[in-house]
Formats: structure tokens, sequence, C-alpha cells
């Protein structure tokens, strides 16, 4: 039995106090079936006041369904009518800042106009194993300590598709329907596949499956958050389409008057396959890429602390990518009709992340 029927009947049917805790169960029922038959590796996610509906990429494209490409969505609606927002983390699922900051969005987050819609782990076949992509000594995941002393894990994934769910990587990968060449591999990573293609292989799939997300549920902005190596040009980075340039810029001022320096970057033509590109180019939303630095990217760095690096830990790169999120969705209400608004809450200041154990945040 797909899990998908049995987790959308208890979120609309249980109350959200206890919503996580059964949600866990079935997840992980669910999880030990499906890792026998290939199917979508589960997670610790508990689902906090927040959320009022769960579905499943299958759901876009019914395709996925029953395969490692598969993954959760998690529907947060405000009471008061809105815009909408798609928030994706783990699309590399190495670039743990931004797995953990959706995490955190699902746990302890509330909608209080329009609606959001998130995804933790959106290439959910890579966040299986860590295949040491950018640092063979980086972690297979990480743990974090709660407030009551319990011990979270978390996977630690890879840059790329498993190798073993897709077909053998081409010598050359061709993105359809720019015809831009990559190299082989490429075929695997999902931010060089967009726009996808229904009959495609499973990274294609994948994205072909957030692009009818975004058609079918009318979404007003696309953010897709990711890291970068510590001495990257890409690290505090916002890279926005050309049509979300200004909401970006006004963003980065805000983000200035808190103390955090981004960068802004214009998505340019040539950057076919990237979710900052593409989701502007073949849809209405708004799109933009975030970039947080993590020393897991740094190849020089030996057996890197993802968690508690003392120049870039994980609680401030969090911060970091929730506050910029924040900023572009104040400044996309700022220019929007007022039923347009999308309005997001936490019970704590976001600013209290830093410096702080990430783990007390979690449910």
């Amino acid at each position: 039995v797909r899990p998908t029927n049995m987790t959308y009947i208890t979120t609309r049917l249980v109350r959200p106090a206890r919503l996580w805790c059964i949600l866990a169960l079935l997840v992980l029922v669910a999880g030990s079936v499906l890792a026998v038959s290939g199917g979508p590796a589960s997670h610790d996610i508990r689902p906090g006041y927040g959320v009022t509906d769960l579905r499943w990429l299958s759901d876009y494209l019914p395709a996925l369904a029953g395969t490692p490409g598969d993954s959760p969505i998690y529907v947060m609606e405000g009471k008061k009518e809105g815009g909408t927002l798609l928030l994706l983390g783990g699309t590399h699922p190495n670039e743990i800042g931004a797995v953990m900051a959706a995490i955190l969005c699902v746990e302890r987050g509330e909608v209080s106009q329009g609606r959001v819609f998130v995804i933790p782990h959106t290439n959910n076949s890579a966040a299986r194993y860590n295949d040491g992509t950018y640092n063979p000594t980086s972690p297979q995941g990480i743990d974090l300590i709660t407030s009551s002393g319990e011990t979270r894990h978390f996977l630690y994934g890879s840059r790329y598709t498993q190798v073993e769910d897709q077909e053998a990587d081409p010598e050359v990968f061709v993105h359809e329907p720019s015809g831009l060449e990559f190299e082989g591999k490429e075929a695997r990573n999902l931010n060089r596949n967009h726009p996808g293609k229904a009959d495609g292989t499973l990274t294609q799939q994948i994205s072909y499956a957030l692009f009818q997300l975004v058609e079918q549920e009318q979404v007003n902005v696309v953010i897709d958050m990711h890291e970068s190596s510590i001495t990257s040009r890409l690290a505090n980075m916002v890279i926005a389409h050309p049509r979300a340039l200004d909401i970006g810029a006004m963003a980065i001022l805000d983000l200035e008057m808190v103390g955090i320096n981004m960068k802004l970057e214009v998505s340019q033509e040539e950057f076919h396959g990237l979710s900052h590109r593409e989701f502007g180019d073949y849809t209405d939303a708004y799109a933009f890429l975030l970039e947080t630095p993590n020393p897991g990217q740094e190849r020089s760095i030996e057996y890197p602390d993802v968690v508690n690096d003392p120049k870039a830990p994980l609680s401030h790169r969090v911060r970091t990518q929730l506050r910029t999120v924040m900023a572009i969705i104040d400044n996309y209400t700022l220019i929007s009709a007022s039923n347009q608004a999308i309005g997001i809450e936490f019970p704590f200041s976001i600013d209290e992340l830093e410096g702080a154990n990430l783990g007390e945040f979690l449910r």
C-alpha cells in the first residue's frame, strides 16, 4: 500500500499536537517496506502545527510513485488567502544547511497568509547516502540534540541521484531542450536537468514533477536553497531570475540591516538546467537560488565538522537561509496585491539561531 493515503488521512483528521509522532511512525513503517522495493528513503521529520496537508511528488507525476525519486511535500496553508511559495531543500542533499532550514520550517513554522509548499529532500534518491563527491571524509549523517536531550539523526546525502537508481551516465550529458552540453554525471544532477521530462530519467522526472507542482498550484515564488564551499564565490549569495531581480535587491538591503551580508547575482541566459533560470523562464513564478557556505564542500578540510565548524556553524547557516527566505517573501508581498501576500511566522526569533544549538529548535 502506498503510504501517501495513510499519511494524508492522518494529516486531515488527527490533532496537530499528535500529528508528528503518528506521521513519523507511518513513515518509518512505510520506509521499512519501501527500502526493500527500492522506494523513497524515509527521514525523521516531525510536522508541527503549521502543516495542514501532506502530499508527494508523485501526486504531480504518478510515474514517480514507489521510486527512490518520490518525496514528501509538506503543505502549510494560512487562514487568510494569499500567494503561494515553493521552498526547496535537498536539491543537493549534502548541502545540509538548506535541508535543515526546510525541516525547521516544517516543524516550527506557521503560515499566517497564503500557502507554502516545503520539500526538504527534493532529490530523495541523492539523500540516501553520501558518495563523497566533494569531500570523501564528509559525514554520512549528522546528530542534533533536542531541548529534551533526545538525539535526532539526519542523513547527509550526495550531490547526485544515486547511480543504481538511474541508467548509466552518458559520456556527455545534453540538456533538453537547450542542447547545452555537460559532463556525463551531470545527468544525475537535479540542478542541471530542469525543466525535466515526464518520460525521461529519474532525475528528469523529479524536475518535471516540480514544474507540474508550480503550474498546477499557481506558485508565485520558488526559492531553491543550496550551499557552496566556504571559499567559493557563490558563498552567501542570492541568485535571482531577471524578473525577480528587484525583489532580490530589496531583500539584500533588508538583510544588511540585520547584519547578514549576501551578494546578489542575476541569472544569466546561459544557465540552462538550473532552477533560478528555468523556473523563471518556464513558469510565472519569481525564481531564486540561495547559497550559504558549508565546510563539507571543501576538499582541503579533512573530516569537516558540518555542524560546529567555527567559521560556518550549521545554526548560523540555517539562520541565514531562513532570514533570506523571509526577506524575499516580505519584499514579494510589498510589490504584490494584498490578496497575493505570503506570511510565515515562527514561535521564536530566527536570530536566536545564531550561536545556538540547532537541535533545541526542533521537535
